[in-house]
This record gives structure tokens, C-alpha cells and sequence, in this order.
């Protein structure tokens, strides 16, 4: 591959949810499927399922797996050597009813994880609510597996959950092991690029496509549950010393997150490392290499480790969440 990466920008991959509905279209100008839920909108995606594609430019049509694979330096920097795929999968998720209560395993819970794949710890924001928004998020304190067993045999899980009515803005922070679901909102998701969920409880509802209640791994479930993440609620954001004008949401092992508002010119990105905008509220322009890109809301870019740090323009004022991998030291 010949082509000099560039900034990135990536078409979203739309997926069907049986608890999804039809908001993405207030943030996303591709346009839905017809007539069915939507519940995901995979806005950078290194699975071999749905491998998320470069929408303009040289590269255009390449996949980010063809890119992580001919060009793993220039895209990663120094932490190429760490990573065969991309390390992160991001989404917008349209909870129009409730998802499944679910657990994900942790990195280390490796008879719990397909080969290839990882744990899973995933972050929330809020983008838009509605008069039923929930979010349920930890077990309540005190709740045993015993407890949390005889629930699902009564169907009343939802006793033994915390749970909050979330804001917009909200950012809320879900290690692996922690049990945990949500309806009624629009989320961005940023999370761990694995698929390993297993649902603990389903609400005693019916796939209308199959007729059929969704399958349950509750045994999985309960040998992946941390029982001491209990009564989670929104984090509360601090304002950012090394990103102008922005407040950090999200710091630990596997990814940073900044939320950025800014009506002046602002820098994003860093010097030799991946870093991906997600734009959730107006637009504005970068120039690279004499080149304008621009960005706007629902679309997503990445910009390559060999990119760096680029002067972000807005149209008027903008709102970003900018997305760093944190370095990996050569011991992990």
C-alpha cells in the first residue's frame, strides 16, 4: 500500500437490535435501513464481521484491518508492536427499549474469551434522553450470587441492580464484570474491540424477527461478575491541563477520552500516536498537508500516529470526543 494515510474518515455500519429504533438519524446522514430497529451504529469497527471502511480520499474502501496490516507504524506509532488489530471499537448505540442485563469478562478471564478476542470494559455518553431513560449500572450493595440467582428465577433482576435516570452529557464508566444495561437513550460507546457479552436476563421478551427468546449464558455471566462494582452513577468530568478547552471523562488502562467545546481554534490529536474525533455537535475543518479535512456531527475520524497534532477550526462552536490509546509499556 502505496498511499500515505491522511486523516481518516470511516462509514458507519448499521446493525439490527430487537431494542433499537430510528434516532440515529438525527446524528448520522447515512441513511437507516428500512423499516426495522436499528440499534448500533459502528462508527470504527476492526472485527472480521464488520470491518469498518475509509469513506473518501486515496484510500477509500480500504478497511482499518487492511490498514492496521500494511501500515501498522504509521497508523499506531510505538504501540504497533502491541496490537495486531485495532484496539478500540466505537459505536452509537439508540436504546429505544431496554437492553439485555449483561457482564462482560475481564481481560484475564481467559476461559470466558474467544481466541483473538479480549475482555471487555466500555464507557458511556449520554447524547440524548427520553421520558423513560435508565440507566442500570452495578449491583446494589450487599447483593450476593445467591441473591442475584434466585432474582432470575423470579424474574425480578432488576431489584438487585442500581440504577439512576441519566442526563445528557453524562458520562458513565463500565469496568468488565460489572452487570449492567440501559434503555430510553442515545449513547456513544467506546470500548475494549471484543464481542464477548453474555446475557445474565432478558426482560421475558421475544426476537419479533425469530419469535423466539434471545438466549441466555447465565452460568458465563455470573462467573464474570465483579461483585464489588456496585452502584455505579456518571463520573464527574475534570477539566483537562493538557487538551485546551476540554474536560477529561475517561482515563485508564485501555483507552482517554476528552470531551472538547470550543468556538475558537483549538489543537487535537498528539504527536507519533492514534487519536480519534468523534464529533457530536457542529463542525469545523483541519488542514493537513496543504489539504482541508472537515468534520461534523455524527462522523468520526482518525487520525494516524504520523498525522500528530493538527489545528481544529470550527464553523461556530464544536463539540468533540477525542480518543487516545494509552502508551503500553514493553512488561504488558
Amino acid at each position: 500500500m502505496n498511499d500515505k494515510l491522511y486523516p481518516l474518515k470511516f462509514e458507519p455500519i448499521y446493525q439490527y437490535r430487537l431494542w433499537g429504533g430510528r434516532r440515529l438519524a438525527h446524528l448520522l446522514s447515512k441513511p437507516l435501513p428500512k423499516d426495522e430497529p436499528v440499534g448500533e451504529a459502528c462508527l470504527l469497527s476492526d472485527r472480521k464481521d464488520h470491518a469498518s471502511k475509509v469513506v473518501d480520499g486515496p484510500l477509500k474502501g480500504k478497511t482499518i484491518t487492511e490498514l492496521m496490516q500494511k501500515c501498522p507504524v504509521e497508523l499506531m506509532g510505538e504501540n504497533n508492536a502491541h496490537f495486531k488489530r485495532f484496539p478500540l471499537l466505537l459505536k452509537f448505540l439508540d436504546c429505544h427499549e431496554v437492553l439485555s442485563v449483561q457482564v462482560h469478562p475481564s481481560d484475564d478471564q481467559t476461559a470466558y474469551i474467544p481466541e483473538g478476542d479480549t475482555g471487555k470494559t466500555e464507557a458511556w455518553v449520554v447524547l440524548e434522553t427520553a421520558d423513560d431513560s435508565i440507566i442500570y449500572s452495578g449491583l446494589k450493595k450487599g447483593t450476593t450470587k445467591e441473591d442475584l440467582l434466585q432474582s432470575i428465577e423470579t424474574n425480578s433482576v432488576s431489584e438487585k441492580l442500581h440504577r439512576f435516570i441519566p442526563k445528557i452529557d453524562d458520562a458513565v464508566f463500565i469496568h468488565s464484570g460489572t452487570v449492567h444495561t440501559l434503555g430510553g437513550a442515545v449513547v456513544f460507546e467506546v470500548q475494549e474491540n471484543s464481542d464477548v457479552t453474555f446475557r445474565l436476563y432478558d426482560w421475558d421478551r421475544k426476537d419479533p424477527k425469530t419469535g423466539k427468546p434471545r438466549e441466555l449464558q447465565v452460568e458465563k455471566a455470573m462467573a464474570c461478575i465483579d461483585y464489588n462494582q456496585v452502584e455505579i452513577g456518571p463520573i464527574i468530568p475534570v477539566k483537562s491541563t493538557e487538551v485546551k478547552n476540554a474536560e477529561l471523562l475517561f482515563d485508564n488502562e485501555h483507552f482517554k477520552l476528552w470531551r472538547i467545546e470550543s468556538d475558537t481554534q483549538v489543537d487535537v490529536g498528539f504527536k507519533d500516536e492514534p487519536v480519534i474525533l468523534v464529533c457530536i455537535n457542529g463542525k469545523g475543518t483541519m488542514r493537513y498537508e496543504n489539504k482541508d479535512y472537515s468534520i461534523s456531527k455524527g462522523e468520526v475520524m482518525l487520525l494516524p500516529a504520523i498525522v500528530g497534532q493538527l489545528e481544529l477550526h470550527p464553523n461556530s462552536e464544536i463539540t468533540v470526543l477525542q480518543i487516545a490509546i494509552p502508551q503500553k509499556n514493553d512488561k504488558s
